[in-house]
């Protein structure tokens, strides 16, 4: 569904959308590799969700401070977008549940290492994917935005 709104309110649309897709990027496209590069350990790996959750905690405080209903509707978007990249989170965090007690059957310690280190690499993919999946729906949300338009759902709870 298309909105008359101005240039400024289409820029201000866009701001929720472009936000989450560089907190993502950064603080797990980045994080990531480098937390594991420099051997920080398995905790180290929560640094880029509590960055996440901060991140969209934010959005969730902003999507309710907003006069405009049209950017505020994008900002509820950001914030139903960003669902994807917490199941992710919710599926690695299983995934890494699981390395950990696999490598715990292992009765030497060399093959404890390589069953922990493979498993919590695999499991680290579905954060991965999420990450690329919930990017695309930004990216989409961000044509809308630039085309004055908003998902159905979120236009007939605005109108």
């Amino acid at each position: 569904m298309q909105f008359e709104v101005t240039e400024s309110e289409i820029i201000q649309a866009k701001y929720p959308h472009n936000l989450l897709i560089s907190g993502m990027f950064i603080f797990n496209l980045f994080a990531v590799p480098l937390v594991i590069a420099f051997h920080i350990g398995m905790l180290g790996l929560l640094i880029p969700f509590v960055c996440s959750s901060a991140l969209v905690s934010y959005i969730h405080f902003k999507s309710k401070k907003v006069a405009s209903s049209f950017v505020a509707a994008h900002w509820r978007l950001s914030l139903l977008n960003s669902k994807w990249l917490f199941i992710g989170y919710t599926v690695t965090s299983m995934l890494v549940g699981i390395a950990w007690l696999v490598s715990l059957t292992a009765h030497d310690a060399s093959m404890k290492q390589i069953l922990w280190t493979a498993l919590t690499r695999i499991g680290l993919l579905p954060t991965l994917i999420a990450v690329m999946v919930t990017a695309v729906m930004e990216a989409n949300a961000i044509s809308q935005a630039t085309n004055r338009e908003l998902p159905d759902k979120l236009a007939i709870k605005i109108h």
